[in-house]
């Protein structure tokens, strides 16, 4: 169980980290539309090709996590890449820099949420894992919501560049926050998903092809990559229709739409970190897939600024309660083979798999049938996952007799790794 002084911690990490972890995010289609001019579908394909990058280093990123005892050095590293990459942009135009850029950017951020979540794991233990990471998620959502209000505003005032510059400042005040993280304090043992066990006695971890025989995790992937094509580009496409309408104003209303999702997901995140190990995983996590197909179908009913910012809150919603369940479904199904950091690492290769096609497929039925089709597309996307969680998936929480389950070895064959 961590100490009151470590929650404090890893409070004040997720704060300052979030945003940074995403790198720019919808800002970047808003500054090339806006600044460069560039073509919808020119603009979904840099970040398509930045996000397929990222894929390629997603599932080592967590085996890196899995296996390193400098969790903290590998964030702090990845923090200074991802805002380096992205203070370059106002001095570039050509469109491979610019991809390269974001290239290197989704590549560094691939180590966050592994890292994240293994110290978590590390510090507060299984039993007390959810609780954590429903509050790792409210602190999130709680800086993403603050850095888009300073965004928007600075953005407003002195034009989109700004936001480049607000996350240089949110990058040295994450890298004050990971070093008061106590490195000591982690347990890389349950930091990889090891079953606690007796001082001085060693768990080790199972191979690798245990993971591909596990049926409910690659049937979570197929979920949380319909989920994540489906919802990596509706943002974006909000933020263009706002830039259209007028570029002034484009910037300080997606902050709008960002922030008014990040107040939503506040709650969200602390009531899957509540409730979750009593109620379940797969009640809340339906609730969060609903809501991205009805998000599709509310953005075609108008064009209105304050109806599209509106309608983002629905994103709090889902994005809260998914971000919150998502590491916590991932710990169930991989507690005890000491593979969960990879396992998170393989997840995430495949919603973000969804996430780099999405920008580039909306961006086609954009330019060839309008917003309108892309957002009832995407919509059709969100709804196929839904029934495919809702019929096909198992509940994952333990039962409260199997708690003592987690004291046992794991039953996986082990494998030195």
């Amino acid at each position: 169980m961590a100490s009151p002084a470590h929650e404090r911690s890893l409070d004040g990490l997720n704060f300052f980290l979030a945003d940074v972890r995403d790198g720019l995010g919808p800002y970047l289609a808003i500054y090339l539309l806006a600044v460069h001019h560039w073509e919808p579908g020119s603009i979904g394909l840099v970040m398509t090709l930045a996000s397929v990058t990222a894929l390629l280093t997603q599932t080592p990123a967590g085996a890196l996590i899995d296996r390193t005892t400098a969790k903290r050095a590998v964030m702090a590293i990845a923090a200074l890449l991802v805002t380096g990459s992205c203070l370059v942009l106002p001095w570039i135009s050509s469109g491979a820099l610019v991809t390269l850029t974001q290239a290197i950017s989704a590549v560094a951020g691939s180590v966050f949420a592994p890292a994240i979540a293994a110290i978590s794991l590390g510090l507060a233990g299984p039993r007390a894992f959810t609780r954590r990471m429903g509050r790792n998620e409210t602190f999130n959502h709680a800086g993403n919501a603050c850095s888009a209000v300073l965004a928007g505003g600075l953005a407003y005032l002195f034009g989109p560049v700004a936001v480049f510059y607000l996350m240089a400042a949110m990058t040295v005040a994450s890298l004050i926050a990971i070093s008061r993280v106590p490195a000591t304090a982690i347990d890389h043992d349950l930091a990889r998903g090891l079953d606690p066990r007796p001082p001085g006695q060693h768990a080790h971890p199972a191979g690798l092809a245990v993971l591909l025989h596990n049926r409910p995790l690659l049937l979570f992937a197929v979920c949380c990559a319909l989920f994540h094509l489906a919802n990596a580009a509706m943002l974006p496409l909000v933020g263009q229709k706002l830039a259209q309408a007028n570029l002034q104003l484009a910037t300080p209303l997606t902050s709008a739409c960002i922030v008014a999702a990040q107040l939503v997901m506040v709650p969200m995140a602390l009531l899957a970190g509540a409730r979750a190990d009593r109620w379940g995983r797969k009640p809340l996590l339906l609730v969060g897939f609903l809501i991205l197909p009805l998000r599709g179908v509310l953005y075609v009913m108008s064009d209105n600024p304050f109806w599209l910012v509106a309608v983002q809150l629905l994103d709090g919603v889902g994005a809260g309660l998914f971000g919150a369940l998502f590491p916590v479904v991932v710990r169930d199904l991989t507690q005890g083979s000491g593979r969960f950091n990879i396992s998170l690492g393989a997840l995430s290769t495949a919603f973000g798999l969804g996430a780099a096609l999405s920008p580039g497929v909306a961006g086609l039925v954009v330019q060839s049938a309008g917003y309108d089709a892309a957002f009832l597309t995407l919509a059709g996307i969100a709804t196929a996952a839904l029934l495919l969680l809702w019929l096909a998936m198992p509940e994952t929480r333990r039962p409260a007799s199997d708690a003592n389950a987690e004291q046992a070895p794991p039953l996986h064959s082990p494998s030195e790794n």
